[in-house]
């Protein structure tokens, strides 16, 4: 039998047993070669959350900040492993600018595959990039000595570190799915797999922009390192310009996954059979967009309750559930020598309960002090 990377494999008859390998079953229309699954894998972790190290590197130190955002980042890669294998321009209402992006959003959401998505994630990778460079070259202009800055911060203070580094590192929304279109999955985890080439990558660059950007700015680092940026500058302020650009063009990516779950689940058996099933798509497709539209006009300071939700959701689904996922398929007789499999997952569920109570009581002050 050929599996899908086009390499035959060998498999038992009846397929049971510990010979079954479920990767040679999938019928993928467009799979995604291992390069283009890294660029989904890179836009889909490499997002403006990387703005928010430096403040991140201050509540927790240079040393401390820089160490624990390593032990995040693997954590993070190993719980996905388990889990798979306006300055410059005439000021306009937020409303407005919503309004503005709500067609161009609709066309970039009728892609349906991975596949064609790829040198959009890509483009927005070389932007993310681009925009990145440019932060760093006033980070390193005129930087003060790192003998300045405190190496450890203030216990009370690691918890919102704690928070911004978990919830920008993490991407388990699209692990899945991205790993699911793959032309060779098997290539996606394992040591040096796609999951792990794009998580060293990424976690490097967490690092990298958190430690200089707060020996930078030291205790006035702002919620995103764009805001301490010169606002006399063009180049500065095209920052804001060029992330708002990658993000754009990742909405497509961010948004695959609850559209395949609304399709899949709920909408593609009732008209499968429907000559029309490729017009019903597009009009579910629509429908997303413009709800999400529609929250973010109606609800104000949309980025908090993001964050709150985003708090109680994602310490549960990118840490705690892959690890009571393994519990239940290992259990009772695979946990290996002294249940050390049961133990070090309990160390897991225990860490993203932390997460989600952290985070959660970070977003909700951070709600009640805007409204106050």
């Amino acid at each position: 039998m050929i599996n899908g990377g086009g390499s035959p494999t060998s498999v038992e008859s009846g397929g049971g047993g510990d010979d079954y390998d479920p990767h040679i079953h999938r019928q993928l229309e467009h799979p995604t070669t291992n390069n283009e699954t890294l660029i989904h894998l890179l836009k889909g972790s490499l997002g403006t959350g990387i703005l928010a190290m430096p403040q991140a590197f201050f509540n927790a130190g240079l040393f401390v900040g820089a160490i624990c955002t390593v032990i995040i980042g693997f954590i993070c890669t190993y719980c996905l492993h388990i889990l798979v294998a306006d300055h410059y321009w005439t000021e306009l209402d937020v409303r407005l600018w919503s309004l503005i992006l709500l067609l161009p959003l609709i066309a970039i959401n009728m892609i349906r595959n991975l596949k064609l998505l790829a040198p959009f994630s890509q483009l927005a990778n070389v932007i993310t990039f681009i925009g990145i460079a440019i932060v760093m070259y006033y980070v390193f202009s005129d930087i003060p000595s790192m003998t300045t800055r405190e190496y450890a911060g203030e216990l009370r203070n690691f918890s919102l570190f704690f928070g911004t580094t978990l919830f920008a590192l993490e991407a388990v929304g699209v692990i899945i799915a991205l790993e699911n279109n793959m032309q060779t999955p098997k290539s996606f985890g394992g040591y040096c797999g796609v999951l792990n080439k794009g998580m060293v990558v990424i976690v490097i660059l967490y690092v990298f922009v958190g430690f200089f950007g707060y020996i930078k700015y030291g205790s006035e680092c702002l919620g995103s390192i764009t805001l301490n940026l010169p606002k006399d500058e063009k180049l500065a302020q095209s920052v804001n310009v060029i992330f708002a650009l990658a993000i754009f063009i990742t909405y497509a990516l961010q948004c695959y996954v609850p559209v395949e779950i609304i399709w899949t689940t709920y909408m593609k058996k009732k008209y499968e059979h429907s000559e029309h099933k490729l017009l019903y798509e597009y009009i579910m497709r629509i429908c997303v967009v413009i709800v999400t539209f529609l929250l973010a006009v109606a609800i104000p300071r949309l980025g908090l309750f993001i964050s709150l939700f985003g708090a109680l959701c994602l310490s549960a689904l990118g840490i705690a559930f892959p690890a009571i996922i393994e519990i239940c398929v290992l259990w009772p007789d695979q946990l290996g020598p002294l249940n050390y499999v049961l133990w070090k997952d309990i160390l897991l569920i225990l860490f993203g309960i932390v997460g989600l109570v952290v985070g959660t009581g970070t977003a909700l002050m951070d709600i009640i002090v805007s409204f106050q």
